[in-house]
């Protein structure tokens, strides 16, 4: 098949690696795949603008036009297609894709709101159109309604986990979905068999985005910490530390760490720790188990699918900081022999699957939208093939 990718600006985030692998691994199987991208919009982040501003709205709306206006990239930025030998074609500025940037092909698949917006005005002649889809992109700052109507639009829907499979059935209609959950590459993500630290250690990937919910881990740390006084914090993310959201004492922070460095994190903690509000998938937190860490998770949304509660971690409602708290204590109170039992269920679980499977899945998924696209079939899901 000739795929191609239709990207926001590549960076060094989750969602990112796992088109990455997806562009790489469907390349090796023999498909000729591309990827189309814009570059970053230029100048200073559009947030930190609309906060600075966020008390005088007319001054921001007329900040906000001359911004959306400057259309001129700025230097590239490192992303997770440096390591592959994937064509990736990034466009003169940040502009809608449109006909001329993308290759004819037999799939077109967008994975992002507003690359959905591009991929459904494109030509026939680009593919069959796919939609990957790795969270619902309702946020703060993003305009929810534009969000919801490219759930509406005649794309074939692709997602990594159970609740946006339900979500689209539920709320758009949409019950042909196909769901492709993500795996772990387990060749950078691993760990020697362990016991527990010497200190009780918990692990977080610090973020000021608020439904990331850091808030929320550290008001639970705070709480387990009056049970496991000798408690102790690693954390890693890819903006410093802010002053509106500080770490506790004893805290290890590893700014923007690299690739090859993120599983010894991992590796050092007793318990990794995730209190989002929502969550496409998780990815973290099965990374973390196959450094053979149990989780500590909200129940909010891809970490239902991995965390079974008592066996490889704990699932908790959202929001809920003394129930994070309660079991936290609960892991780091468990002997050597049920914490390595549970170390040892938290690697079954991210070794069950893997990005071959996944790959598999996605190539079925693909094959089935162009199938149904030059109407050899009709397309109705599978989840069992």
């Amino acid at each position: 098949m000739r795929v191609t990718f239709i990207l926001p600006p590549v960076d060094m985030s989750g969602g990112i690696r796992v088109i990455a692998i997806y562009a790489d691994r469907l390349q090796r199987r023999g498909h000729h795949v591309t990827v189309v991208s814009v570059p970053p919009r230029r100048g200073l982040q559009l947030g930190k603008i609309k906060r600075a501003f966020s008390g005088h709205r007319p001054i921001w709306r007329r900040l906000r036009t001359a911004w959306e206006k400057r259309g001129a990239p700025t230097k590239p930025q490192n992303s997770h297609f440096d390591f592959i030998d994937v064509p990736l074609h990034v466009i003169d500025r940040f502009r809608s894709i449109t006909d001329r940037d993308v290759p004819d092909g037999d799939v077109v698949i967008a994975t992002w709101w507003e690359t959905a917006e591009w991929v459904a005005k494109l030509s026939p002649s680009k593919g069959a159109k796919a939609y990957f889809i790795q969270h619902y992109e309702v946020f703060g700052y993003t305009p929810a309604k534009r969000v919801k109507a490219t759930w509406d639009m005649p794309l074939r829907k692709i997602a990594v986990a159970k609740w946006l499979v339900e979500l689209a059935a539920r709320e758009h209609g949409d019950r042909n979905v196909w769901l492709v959950p993500n795996s772990v590459d387990t060749k950078q993500f691993y760990a020697s068999p362990r016991g527990r630290q010497r200190q009780p250690t918990v692990g977080l990937v610090y973020s000021t985005t608020k439904w990331k919910g850091v808030d929320v881990s550290l008001a639970a740390i705070e709480l387990a910490a009056k049970h496991v006084p000798e408690l102790q914090l690693i954390a890693f993310g890819a903006e410093p530390v802010a002053d509106q959201l500080p770490l506790p004492p004893r805290t290890s922070f590893h700014y923007s760490p690299g690739q090859d460095s993120i599983r010894n994190l991992y590796a050092s903690c007793d318990v990794w720790l995730c209190g989002s509000h929502s969550e496409g998938f998780g990815l973290p937190a099965l990374e973390a188990m196959a450094c053979r860490c149990p989780v500590v998770s909200t129940n909010a949304g891809g970490p239902a699918d991995f965390i079974r509660s008592g066996c490889n971690g704990y699932l908790v409602p959202v929001g809920d900081a003394e129930a994070l708290a309660d079991r936290l204590v609960d892991v780091l109170s468990l002997d050597e022999a049920k914490w390595r039992a549970m170390s040892d269920a938290a690697l079954a679980t991210a070794t069950q699957y893997t990005w071959d499977d996944a790959t598999s899945l996605m190539e079925n998924a693909l094959c089935d939208i162009v199938a149904a696209a030059r109407g050899n079939q009709s397309f109705e899901v599978d989840q069992h093939k």
